[in-house]
């Protein structure tokens, strides 16, 4: 320990000479801070005034059955310690308060994450951390990066992976209990909104699939979380994507995204990084709209990296972690005094946050070895010149034998030994409300989604126009039976390529479903349910648009009956082309492999079809089956030729005729079964509905872990560890690794 305060005092900015805590931490230097809370003595400075009144004053009585929360009037001596800076960010008055919500006490004892593969050195993530989360206030999880915040907040909202092991204990209201559904609100860093929806519709739909009840009475719910978010003057403007308007801000969509879980009304919300890419203005306003959600009475527990010195001063509790140690449990005023006892003061008009950030992050030392021989104008850089993983042993030291680490554990003991009442599941929707909420919505969206389906439609109606005019005056001869195959190839071949034009819709809709099912908001057969009944519309509109125009130009019998047989296969064909699209974009959950991987199927799919070659002498197994077998351009192309030629009749000369079977058996292989192309739609029907149950085994086992790319991209990174470890030879492809 002697060694440590050693070299800590190295560690001083040539900012400040002085050493006592109290000459190094004036009161003009504390922006927006707090009181700490009446759990232990004030803690005192030479130069701070006296606390006159109770700012938040948080009790446990014997006798009652929850934790009371009291608020009074901020104490003038604040007003003292902010004198020369700017001023606080005012929150919100009374009338504009979100209604009252009953919060609910959390606390983690010796909390332990460990997660095989994540980092190289030590598989445990996060290491006996303790600390509690209460009604009516900010607990905030501060850290570097990779420093365990993340898994801290997953590990208390019990969301941690298959992979990671917990240890330790986690009290809600005093009881090792599950948090149902309902009663708690996570929010991920990066969420995937609905961009063609507006944050009205957004919230309306969502609060249809999260709650039982009726419509209107979900409105009010919706208004209020609008309100609470201050979205009002944005509620009717679309979200916004890559092929809309500009929509909303970063600081709007984040905002929204919180909404969302608010439509719940839970008593506990988790927020992972809720100032995530936003600038210094929409950051403020995120947490002034955060305390004024806490002053409602939930209990919220967020992560931060960094943060300005007016949203520093909005927070209530810091955990501070590094590498995963937790370095600080507390209140505001007490972290920098923490600071200051193991040595490391926050210099005078410098944001605690970054002071903080400073000490712990390792990153820190490479800048400075950097700059270990070079002076600027104003000073030598190469005097903070500490170890940092110094600093964060004397922190660790400081805070385990101080009396903030006492007074956590006494406020543990506390609420683990006082119960409150359970958290009870508020009820969900049901499995027809989902589907009848997930298709309205999914219609509503292809509607407005011009990827999705306009420009198919127009695409589509180009290709039948081109196909149609370059193959129009055929006639009936037996010369033209050549001419219409290659037409009919060539419209079912190059429709269903097109069809990834709707890729970039599917994967956004996958995305959705991967950030919905997390909180539980849809299951697998309800998105795919959905996603099916809206697709059907927009699907047989394209082939009976496409097939009319492609039909009459062509010249194919003028029979009524074998139109409606036309438009149906090739309606049944694009609906197993949109069952494979799901399926890829299931697996990849990437806009460009995707691509990729559906253009090197559709091109072996035209391959094995039949047109190039005759299916029976197609080579080798694997282009004879599977190949040839699973594509449905084969079944698709073969009914359209025997709804054509079946049936019909060529003159060969004067005397002689053939049937269309005959003319077509020896360029075509079809069957000479009248009702054999009843038989081809069969194959199509069960592929839709095959792709759709692989889908829904994809989306349920696979969902919210690593994507196919990456686990090849991992797999080749242990190979190359193994390649280098037994040879000593290195490798070129170091990106895969990187990657991984």
């Amino acid at each position: 320990m002697e060694e440590i305060q050693s070299q800590s005092d190295n560690y001083r900015p040539s900012s400040s000479s002085a050493s006592s805590p109290a000459s190094r931490v004036p009161s003009s230097n504390f922006f927006y801070l707090r009181k700490p809370g009446a759990l232990r003595q004030p803690i005192s400075f030479e130069d701070s005034p006296d606390w006159e009144d109770t700012d938040v004053d948080i009790r446990i009585d014997d006798g009652a059955d929850s934790i009371h929360l009291a608020t009074t009037p901020a104490s003038p001596s604040l007003s003292k310690l902010n004198s020369g800076s700017l001023p606080s960010p005012p929150l919100p008055e009374c009338d504009v308060i979100a209604r009252k919500n009953a919060g609910a006490s959390i606390a983690w004892k010796d909390l332990t994450v460990t997660i095989k593969g994540k980092r190289k050195y030590s598989e445990k993530v996060v290491k006996s951390s303790s600390g509690y989360a209460l009604p009516g206030a900010i607990t905030v999880i501060m850290g570097p990066a990779k420093s365990g915040k993340s898994t801290l907040l997953r590990a208390i909202a019990g969301r941690l992976s298959d992979s990671a092991r917990m240890y330790g204990e986690v009290f809600v209201n005093g009881a090792k209990s599950h948090m149902p559904y309902g009663s708690y609100g996570f929010v991920e860093r990066d969420t995937t909104l609905i961009g063609s929806l507006t944050v009205r519709e957004f919230l309306y739909y969502s609060a249809l699939l999260q709650l039982p009840g009726f419509f209107c009475q979900k409105k009010s719910i919706v208004e209020d979380a609008i309100h609470t978010m201050s979205l009002s003057d944005h509620a009717n403007k679309l979200i916004g994507g890559h092929c809309y308007t500009k929509g909303l801000s970063n600081g709007e969509r984040r905002r929204a995204s919180i909404a969302r879980e608010l439509v719940m009304r839970p008593h506990i919300l988790f927020i992972d990084e809720p100032l995530y890419h936003l600038d210094s203005v929409s950051a403020l306003l995120m947490m002034v709209t955060l305390k004024k959600l806490s002053s409602s009475g939930c209990t919220l527990i967020f992560t931060i990296y960094q943060s300005s010195t007016e949203v520093f001063g909005l927070f209530d509790r810091i955990c501070l972690l590094s590498n995963g140690n937790t370095l600080f449990f507390g209140e505001t005023l007490a972290c920098l005094q923490h600071f200051s006892n193991a040595g490391f003061p926050c210099p005078i008009m410098q944001s605690p946050s970054d002071h903080f950030l400073r000490a712990i992050n390792t990153d820190f030392d490479r800048i400075i070895a950097m700059c270990k021989n070079w002076q600027d104008d104003h000073g030598d850089l190469s005097s903070v010149n500490m170890d940092t993983a110094v600093a964060i042993r004397t922190l660790e030291a400081t805070y385990k034998s101080s009396s903030d680490a006492a007074a956590v554990e006494t406020m543990i003991l506390r609420l683990a030994e006082k119960k409150g009442p359970l958290l009870k599941s508020k009820g969900k929707a049901s499995i027809a409300t989902e589907v009848a909420v997930l298709t309205w919505r999914s219609l509503l969206v292809m509607s407005r989604e011009w990827k999705y389906f306009w420009l198919r439609l127009i695409l589509c109606m180009l290709l039948s126009l081109c196909i149609g005019t370059t193959f129009s005056g055929l006639g009936h001869s037996l010369s033209s039976i050549v001419n219409r195959v290659a037409a009919v190839f060539m419209f079912i071949s190059f429709s269903s390529l097109l069809g990834i034009a709707g890729v970039p819709a599917l994967v956004r809709e996958v995305k959705i479903y991967a950030s919905e099912v997390s909180n539980q908001h849809s299951g697998a057969l309800v998105f795919l349910l959905g996603q099916l009944l809206s697709s059907i519309p927009f699907l047989f509109l394209i082939s009976i648009s496409s097939s009319l125009v492609f039909y009459f130009l062509v010249g194919l019998r003028n029979e009524f009956s074998l139109l409606m047989y036309f438009v149906l296969n090739f309606f049944m064909c694009l609906l197993a082309n949109e069952g494979l699209m799901l399926v890829i974009a299931s697996i990849w959950r990437n806009l460009f492999w995707d691509i990729l991987t559906l253009v090197l199927i559709n091109v072996l799919m035209m391959l094995s079809a039949g047109y190039f070659r005759i299916r029976s002498d197609l080579p080798g197994p694997l282009w004879t089956y599977p190949v040839s077998y699973i594509a449905f351009h084969t079944y698709s192309i073969q009914g359209l030729l025997e709804n054509e030629y079946l049936g019909t009749s060529y003159a060969v000369g004067q005397v002689r005729t053939i049937s269309g079977f005959q003319a077509l058996q020896n360029s075509y292989e079809i069957s000479a079964d009248a009702n054999s192309k009843w038989g081809n739609l069969l194959p199509l029907f069960l592929m839709a509905v095959g792709y759709r149950v692989l889908t829904f085994f994809l989306l349920h086992f696979c969902v919210g872990k690593k994507t196919l790319p990456h686990r090849f991209i991992r797999i080749f990174s242990r190979i190359r560890i193994y390649r280098v470890a037994f040879t000593g030879q290195s490798s070129s492809w170091r990106w895969l690794s990187r990657l991984s």
